[in-house]
């Protein structure tokens, strides 16, 4: 998706989302669900149509489907996607995976019930966020349920890259946006890296 306009991220890099793909240099492609997310996941917490935002390699769409829901992951980066299609195959299940831009949902011309969004927002500038939590509200029903892991602020061992505070959250998602904050407790985002990990929000956010 060359012809899009690049994020922020990818200005900032000077290279797209799909080359650490191509390259397989994606630290945060470890090659299984994130522990925070599986622990929703096997809680029950998922339900109905599955919508991941920025889907990567496809891991929880494929928890998803896995679990005998509707799934569709989708990202800019269209080597992640076949390396996503691929690995659907290979485990079997019915997830599916579009390219897509996760600024633009609407166009996707449908409606989730649960939304995952696994280290994408914290991509993206306040413009950005304002242009996503917008497009989120697009293909989500007063009732659904958006569940975010981002990089978090402030920990004494470490502040991942593209932090975000408490306070962008809250600013982010509030009534006039269509979304309810509904908690907030600190994670952790496993990386490839030596440090194996860093600090974390885990968000919970209904659509209001």
């Amino acid at each position: 998706m060359s012809e899009r306009e690049p994020t922020s991220h990818e200005r900032q890099a000077g290279a797209w989302w799909d080359d650490s793909y191509r390259d397989r240099t994606a630290p945060w492609d470890i090659g299984r669900p994130q522990q925070a997310f599986e622990r929703l996941a096997r809680d029950g917490r998922w339900s109905g149509a599955i919508l991941d935002a920025g889907c990567g390699s496809g891991e929880h769409t494929l928890l998803a489907a896995s679990l005998g829901l509707s799934a569709l992951g989708v990202d800019v980066a269209a080597t992640a996607l076949e390396m996503a299609w691929a690995k659907g195959r290979a485990r079997g299940g019915s997830a599916e995976f579009a390219l897509a831009d996760a600024r633009h949902l609407e166009r996707l011309d449908r409606t989730f019930d649960t939304v995952l969004d696994c280290g994408l927002f914290h991509t993206f500038d306040e413009e950005e966020r304002r242009v996503y939590v917008a497009s989120l509200a697009a293909v989500t029903e007063p009732g659904a349920t958006l569940f975010v892991l981002c990089f978090r602020d402030g920990a004494p061992e470490s502040e991942g890259p593209h932090p975000v505070t408490e306070a962008e959250l809250r600013a982010a998602f509030v009534p006039d946006a269509g979304w309810r904050l509904a908690d907030l407790q600190d994670a952790r985002i496993e990386v490839t890296f030596d440090i194996g990990s860093f600090p974390a929000w885990l968000v919970t956010v209904h659509r209001a």
